[in-house]
């Protein structure tokens, strides 16, 4: 089964696989903050919303925002499907994507760069996931 990226599906499915990583768990067994996903809008479409809750090494909830407003997570991450798709593929590290700006973080930086094993692990089980770009 192949999961159109930016969906209710492909979000939750990447709930599931951090609660079954073990990897996830022990990289971020201190973590507490759920990010909200923003996929920039594109011509012709608007902005997409992607919720992810994470709360000491599990992922209690995922869904798709209909805004920004829905949730006030503690970390908003936002950027072009183009740079999505490279950090899903594995051609671009989350941490260095904040540092050069393809990815823009609203929330506590420092917090974030305390956890680099525990981006790449959530980055691994994006990878595990059949992805539809609609390229």
């Amino acid at each position: 089964m192949t999961f159109k990226f930016a969906t209710d599906e492909w979000i939750r499915e990447l709930s599931r696989q951090l609660n079954e990583s073990e990897a996830y768990e022990k990289s971020a067994s201190n973590w507490e903050g759920d990010f909200v996903f923003i996929i920039d809008p594109e011509p012709g479409r608007d902005a997409q919303y992607m919720y992810l809750d994470l709360y000491h090494g599990k992922s209690p909830g995922a869904g798709v925002l209909n805004s920004l407003d829905e949730k006030d997570a503690g970390y908003v991450i936002s950027a072009s499907k183009s740079t999505w798709k490279k950090v899903i593929e594995g051609k671009l590290d989350p941490i260095q994507g904040m540092m050069t700006k393809q990815l823009k973080l609203t929330g506590d930086m420092m917090q974030v760069m305390r956890y680099p094993k525990a981006a790449k692990e959530i980055v691994s089980c994006c990878a595990l996931i059949p992805t539809d770009f609609e390229d």
